[in-house]
């Protein structure tokens, strides 16, 4: 499968302030990043295939995303828009620094750990595939009260030593 080839790829970098009990990118101070218009022609099945051949993530996943925000406390998260388009919001419905990108086939989201996230609309056939570093699996974090020693812990998380999509080199080398 071809990818756009990174001299001509436009990444959006996004630093979410903590909001109540959603940490975003405040522990770690890696951004939200947007890879736009990746993948010219995807389907899961490609995708996935990609993601497999440059190693870093494995494909776990392949749905729509949530309407509730929520967020992951032990890993890092990858979603490889395969079909649709939908608006999301990132950082809390209510938060003052959110990002609420329309996010569209053939584009890739890399999710730093504690970034809440949420589906606000979708505009049709919104699908994902999603994917978490290799041996990593995902846990489900709301901002509830208990949940301060797995906010925490995103402190020791490693972050990514090769690019999810394009191997040795990449945007999320650079952050």
């Amino acid at each position: 499968m071809s990818i756009t080839s990174l001299s001509t790829l436009r990444v959006s970098t996004h630093q979410i302030p903590a909001y109540k009990g959603t940490p975003n990118t405040s522990i770690q101070g890696k951004p939200l990043m947007i890879y736009h218009s990746v993948f010219p022609n995807p389907t899961t099945s490609s995708i996935e295939s990609h993601l497999k051949s440059v190693g870093v993530v494995s494909p776990a996943w392949r749905y729509t995303m949530f309407s509730e925000t929520h967020f992951h406390s032990n890993t890092h998260e990858v979603l490889s828009i395969a079909a649709g388009s939908a608006k999301c919001c990132f950082g809390g419905e209510d938060n003052e620094g959110r990002v609420e990108p329309v996010l569209q086939k053939g584009d890739v989201v890399i999710v730093p750990a504690g970034v809440g996230h949420r589906l606000l609309e979708d505009y049709g056939g919104f699908q994902m595939v999603g994917s978490y570093p290799i041996g990593k699996s995902w846990d489900m974090c709301y901002g509830h009260a208990g949940e301060e020693a797995k906010v925490k812990a995103i402190a020791s998380l490693d972050w990514f030593k090769r690019d999810p999509i394009y191997g040795e080199d990449g945007p999320s080398l650079h952050q």
